[in-house]
Order: structure tokens, then C-alpha cells, then sequence
């Protein structure tokens, strides 16, 4: 999987090179204010930013509840344990002994005290990048079915040979996609980073941010032009200044030819690092201790969304406050899960507490489906709700399945304890649905997931965005209500949630197409969720839980 869409490459092309001659008459005027830095807090109404609603249910609505405690897994790449705004929220086993290399508490994992990693060996060592599942396909498949017509091959193994088939067209075009966007990144990078660096010295300031961009202290017409597209970029992108995109850029280009040398090639096998049989889904005791991994930006982003410290007074805040917890789950290389990992994940969770699980991840094969659906199965038989991130390829997920899939195979309805989600943007208008994410009915709500503020490692912060944004932005709603409102079940978490998005008529660019759509078209409830209409939908279902205890009781 690619963890975070790139929206801004688009954006940023047009305003890589510095108009000859720009007139007055192309200086484009910014059409809004940049969004706050933690905009996914706000209210629409209030606030006007279609945030969530968070502080001020936390303000009106729970100030005289008491809450109680909640493990949310996040199942990801790793999470930075010593942050300063996590180190004190996370989950940690109380039936464990730090460092003494036994499993206390018998549960098969020698000392989880945070939680377990699926990607890493028994001598210490990690997985870090990962192939594609394409690539694992191709090299498994390759041998028995390049250059074979499909009337030679046995009819038993015909499914089987329309599969590579499948999976080559798109293994090619994943590579051709790599191969390009590499070579444009580089350029790209260097091109931005000289603009950058001669418009501060040209402005006389030490960094280029919205602020500058919006009201620059020039009145050149070329450069107007370009501080107005750089603004618009900015916008576009959710960074809060142009080194942040250059660093990100950067990045970009590194994670790309990491994806070319080792995501795609067909020989590369970082399995061996782990020591199991991938293909035994029975296994569950393999890995080691090392939640934090060698790259965990990923999931440390997504773990400051949920319930990044709250009273701390340091950094952001999360979506849930204490004494709701983190437990970290290590199955998401960089590159694709395995089904195997991501079904022991969703296990070892359950088993150890969870009653929600975050997953932002997703590929488009999964050899061993059954293996995760029924790990699903068995965390909806234990109460615990699953967030999943609806993707980031603009795909109409109804017509192309998103592993882990919502829906069993054959079956007509959703899991009822799993929940997918799309990513929406900061402004009620034809932006609202972030171009990159997926679509469909099979994604139920929509949640912030553009230029979201959270922590990366080494206690610093930063903004992505993605479909990995919005769905931990709802497993912390998810975790405030059963916090609040304990007695509310996986089931009825989802329900409340779904029913908290209100449908949004609002006419916006369907993601991937450019052409104006009705917003509530975009998922099967049509809205954006909000924490302060959960909150009342989950009052009323306590009152009307103890009117019917009443009610019995008195005959």
C-alpha cells in the first residue's frame, strides 16, 4: 500500500516555474483564509469548518460524565512510544513484566508491553519495506502461467491462470506508475526547493508559510502570481508552509525508489526477516516486541488522532481523551500487509482488551481472505468495532474490492461490527470530498482527512492526509462514546456513527473525475460524522436502555 495520497503533485506542477511575463489580471485572489491548524475539531455550524464537532461536545455535552477506560489498537506500521503526547496514553499489560524475556502472562508474546509487532524476527531485526501483493503474485504465479495460452492450461487451474493475468496488467502498471512519478518527483524537488529558497531571500523571511503567501509584501506582478498559486497550493495540500511540501517531496521520492527497488521486485523476499511460513495463517506466534519499528510515521500520526494527550498542554489533542489508551499492533510494512499479520493483529487485539481497532491500510488482492474475515468475525463475536480506511486511489469501491473487504464474500450486508471510511476536506463546497479517496456504498460515512495536524516521531508534528486520517478520527469518536457510554456495543457504536452523518447535498468534484456530483452520493449515508450528534444519539439510547429496565423491573 502507499500510505498517503499525494494530492498536492497536481496542484504544485503548474507553479514550478516562474512566469517570463504574469500580468496583474493573472494574480488569482486566495478564496479563504488557511483551515486552523486542528481544523477537525470545529464545528460546521459554529465554526464554519466541517470539523467533527469535538470540543464542543466535550464543552456541552460530557463536561458532567464520567469516563472510563478504552483500549484502541492501532494496527500500522508502529507507533513512536516515547512521544510526548502518546507516552502517556498508552496501553500497557498489566500482566506482564518489562524486560525479563519470559510470557508472563501466557498469552504467547514475550513481553507485550505495549503491545506486538507481526513484522519483526525472534534476533530483533524488522521488516521495514515490503513487496506489493501484485509482486507476490506475480512471482509466485509467473513460473506456471507467462507464455501460456489458457486453453493449455488445465481447466481446474484456470481460475488460477485469469488471475495472473489480472494481477500482471496491473503489477505493469504499478511500475510504469512508480517509474514515472519517480522520474518527475526528483526535478520536481530541486525545481521547488530553488523557488522556495530565492522567494524567501527575495521576501526577507526565514520561512515560507500561508501567512506570506496570502498577503506577500510585494507588489512585482510575476511574483504575486506566483505567491498566489503557491497559496493555492498550500490550501490544496493541507501543509502549513512551502518547506514543509519540499521535505515531503523529498520524502516521496525516497519512498518511491524504495517501492521500485523492493515493492516491485519480483525477487526481493524481506520475509525471511520473521523466520515463519507466510502462508500458514494458523500460526499465530511468530514476531517480536518492537511496536515502534523502523518507520513509524505512519502509525504515530494516526495513533496522535485518536487520543493524542488532551491535558498535557503540549502539541494537539486527540479525538478521545483519558484514560482511553493505545495499544500498538505492528502488521503494515511499508509496501503491503500480509493477510496472515493482518488476521493475527485483529486477534492478538481482541484477545488482549481492544474494544476498538483501527486499520489504516488496504490492497486490492488478498490471497488469504479467509484468514481475515474471520479474524473479523471473531472480533465481532467479542463486542469490538473495526475502523477501516476506505483507500486512496479515487476508486468506486462498490465495482473494485478494498481488502480488508466490508463485506463477507457472497454476503449482501456489511460486516455489523465494520466501518469504512472516506476522507473529507475542511470546506463545505465542491472540495468537501478529498479527490484521492474512495467512494461507493460500501463506504458508510465520511470523516476529516485532508492537512491533518498530528504527532510524528521524535515528538515533532506534522500534516498528511489520507483516508488513514479520517478513519482514526472516527475509531477516537467511537472511543469517546464507549468511554462515555460503556454499556454501548460494537454494533451499536457503528450505528450511532453512521447515524451522526447527516447527509450533505452539497455539489462537489467526485474524487477521480473532476465532474460535479451531490456529496450524500459518495457513501451510503451521505455525511460526515460528528462527535456532538453521537454524543446526543448515545444519550438518547441510554435513556431509552434504562426506561425499558424500568419499565421491566416494575412488572
Amino acid at each position: 500500500m502507499s500510505f498517503f495520497p499525494r494530492p498536492w503533485l497536481a496542484t504544485l506542477g503548474f507553479a514550478l516555474i516562474l512566469p517570463a511575463a504574469a500580468s496583474a489580471q493573472q494574480v488569482a485572489a486566495p478564496a479563504a483564509a488557511p483551515a486552523p491548524v486542528q481544523w477537525t475539531h470545529l464545528d460546521p455550524l459554529k465554526d464554519r469548518t466541517m470539523g467533527i464537532s469535538t470540543q464542543r461536545a466535550y464543552d456541552e455535552l460530557l463536561k458532567n460524565r464520567i469516563p472510563t477506560a478504552v483500549v484502541v489498537a492501532v494496527i500500522d506500521s508502529g507507533v513512536d512510544t516515547a512521544h510526548v503526547d502518546l507516552k502517556r496514553v498508552l496501553w500497557t499489560n498489566p500482566r506482564e513484566i518489562p524486560g525479563n524475556g519470559k510470557d508472563d502472562d501466557g498469552n504467547g508474546y514475550v513481553d507485550d508491553i505495549h503491545g506486538w509487532s507481526f513484522l519483526g524476527g525472534k534476533d530483533g531485526r524488522n521488516v521495514d519495506v515490503d513487496t506489493y501483493e501484485e509482486t507476490r503474485l506475480v512471482a509466485k504465479l509467473k513460473p506456471l502461467y507467462e507464455g501460456k495460452s489458457r486453453t493449455s492450461v488445465p481447466a481446474a487451474k484456470r481460475e488460477e491462470y485469469d488471475l495472473y493475468q489480472r494481477v500482471k496488467k496491473d503489477y505493469d502498471k504499478k511500475v510504469a506508475e512508480e517509474t514515472k512519478q519517480l522520474q518527475e518527483l526528483g526535478p520536481m524537488g530541486e525545481q521547488l526547493q530553488s523557488i522556495t529558497s530565492q522567494l524567501k531571500q527575495v521576501l526577507g523571511v526565514e520561512r515560507l508559510d500561508t501567512a506570506v503567501l496570502r498577503k506577500p509584501p510585494v507588489s512585482n506582478p510575476q511574483l504575486l502570481a506566483l505567491t498566489s498559486q503557491l497559496y493555492g497550493s498550500l490550501l490544496a495540500s493541507g501543509q502549513p508552509d512551502m518547506e514543509s511540501v519540499v521535505k515531503q517531496i523529498q520524502q516521496a521520492a525516497t519512498e518511491g525508489k524504495k517501492h521500485l527497488d523492493y515493492s516491485l521486485n519480483l525477487q526481493y523476499n524481506p520475509r525471511t526477516i520473521v523466520g515463519d511460513d507466510e502462508d500458514n495463517t494458523k500460526d499465530r506466534n511468530y514476531g517480536n516486541n518492537d511496536v515502534t519499528g523502523p518507520d513509524a510515521l505512519h502509525g504515530t500520526h494516526v495513533a496522535g488522532i485518536i487520543a493524542a494527550d488532551r491535558q498535557n498542554n503540549i502539541g494537539v489533542q486527540g479525538v478521545a481523551g483519558a484514560p482511553v489508551q493505545i495499544m500498538a499492533v505492528r502488521a503494515v510494512p511499508n509496501g503491503d500487509e500480509h493477510d496472515k499479520d493482518v488476521a493475527n493483529a485483529i486477534r492478538y487485539a481482541t484477545d488482549n482488551g481492544a474494544a476498538i481497532i483501527n486499520m489504516s491500510f488496504g490492497k486490492y488482492y488478498s490471497p488469504h481472505r479467509e484468514a481475515v474475515d474471520e479474524a473479523i468475525r471473531y472480533a465481532g463475536s467479542k463486542g469490538v468495532l473495526l475502523v477501516h480506511a476506505a483507500g486512496n486511489e479515487s476508486n468506486n469501491i462498490d465495482e473494485v474490492t478494498h481488502y480488508p473487504a466490508p463485506v463477507a464474500p457472497k454476503a449482501t450486508a456489511a460486516y455489523p461490527n465494520f466501518l469504512t471510511v472516506g476522507a473529507s476536506a475542511s470546506t463545505n463546497d465542491e472540495h468537501l470530498a478529498a479527490d484521492f479517496s474512495n467512494y461507493g456504498k460500501r463506504v458508510e460515512v465520511f470523516a476529516p482527512g485532508v492537512g491533518i495536524y498530528s504527532t510524528l516521531p521524535g515528538s515533532t508534528y506534522g500534516n498528511e492526509s489520507g483516508t488513514s486520517m479520517a478513519a482514526p478520527t472516527v475509531a477516537g469518536m467511537a472511543a469517546v462514546l464507549k468511554s462515555y457510554f460503556p454499556s454501548l456495543s460494537a454494533v451499536e457504536l457503528k450505528r450511532i456513527l453512521m447515524a451522526s452523518a447527516q447527509p450533505v447535498h452539497t455539489k462537489v468534484l467526485k474524487p477521480g473525475a473532476k465532474k460535479p456530483v451531490d456529496f450524500s452520493t459518495l457513501s451510503s449515508t451521505g455525511g460526515v460524522v460528528n462527535l456532538y450528534r453521537a454524543v446526543e444519539l448515545a444519550t438518547q439510547a441510554q435513556a431509552g436502555s434504562a426506561a425499558k429496565g424500568g419499565a421491566a423491573a416494575g412488572k
